[in-house]
């Protein structure tokens, strides 16, 4: 009987902890169509500063500009490199966390000197343990990024990257491949890669002349302005992202916990009934014995 009780006992628990993985399923399955449709409003945005951009370089090839500025000079092991990592709050997530951990681990031993800005309290609790440089933590981003935390990262590195104390600024986080695949990603933010906005398609055919006049008061003098605002783009999209695949990770996990769960159940079930059975037959023999022995 106490095998039975036991049995009853871890049924009851595994049936209260499936509630609570079904709940956090459906909780995450709603965040990720909310997080979905942020990350494609954005997208138009970001699309236009970066065509921008592009007419711009196109047409005025000669402009020297400070965030192109790749400092050729400076010896690889020199390089003062700023990593953005973006991880969760909080774990339940299967491998989300770990995979950009382990993504900027395999980057920082790379020659340069490493200065990280983490997001997320997943990501600062793994760090801290090691001996690297932590610049700032933007702890409140992971579950809510929003333009405002964004423009206070961009700023922070932009102003950094602009007094020498960054030679280059990557953002790490985790990317959406399709709506059932997510990978973590490394893109480089700053110096930016001419190249990278060459290859984008012309948008008009607008005469090369107008082309020019329409930055106003001068190309570069709109590439001040034009280019922060691309990074905030940049890093806005990307914390989107990494918390529709977040969010994408934990419904995954809790769905395969529920399966989990139900498979253990029907264990249990056929493990309970099978002691009930034996019980039963034992008590039947016991009485058939005693009628006998009477």
């Amino acid at each position: 009987m106490s095998n039975m009780r036991e049995i009853k006992t871890r049924i009851k628990s595994i049936e209260d902890t499936m509630k609570i993985t079904n709940a956090m399923y459906l909780i995450s399955s709603t965040k990720l169509k909310k997080a979905k449709k942020t990350l494609e409003n954005t997208e138009p945005y970001f699309e236009l500063l970066q065509s921008t951009i592009a007419d711009i370089l196109e047409h005025s090839t000669e402009i020297p500009h400070k965030y192109f500025d790749k400092r050729s000079d400076m010896p690889e092991e020199k390089r003062k490199k700023g990593y953005i990592i973006v991880t969760g709050d909080k774990g339940l997530a299967g491998a989300y966390n770990h995979n950009v951990i382990k993504l900027a681990e395999q980057e920082m031993k790379k020659p340069g000197e490493n200065i990280l800005f983490l997001v997320g309290q997943v990501g600062a609790r793994a760090f801290r343990k090691m001996n690297v440089h932590i610049d700032t933590e933007f702890l409140y981003l992971a579950q809510k990024p929003s333009r405002y935390g964004s423009r206070s990262i961009a700023e922070t590195v932009l102003e950094a990257f602009q007094e020498k104390r960054l030679d280059e600024v990557y953002i790490i986080y985790t990317k959406m491949i399709s709506s059932v695949k997510i990978e973590p990603e490394l893109i480089q933010l700053l110096p930016l890669k001419k190249k990278r906005f060459q290859e984008l398609e012309k948008k008009s055919d607008i005469d090369d002349y107008i082309r020019i006049l329409r930055y106003s008061p001068s190309p570069k003098e709109v590439l001040d302005k034009i280019v922060p605002n691309y990074v905030k783009g940049l890093i806005y999209g990307a914390l989107v992202e990494a918390f529709a695949a977040q969010t994408y990770a934990r419904m995954t996990a809790m769905q395969s916990a529920t399966d989990n769960a139900k498979e253990m159940l029907q264990d249990l079930s056929l493990r309970y009934n099978r002691e009930r059975q034996a019980a039963i037959t034992q008590e039947i023999t016991e009485i058939a014995g005693g009628a006998n022995a009477l």
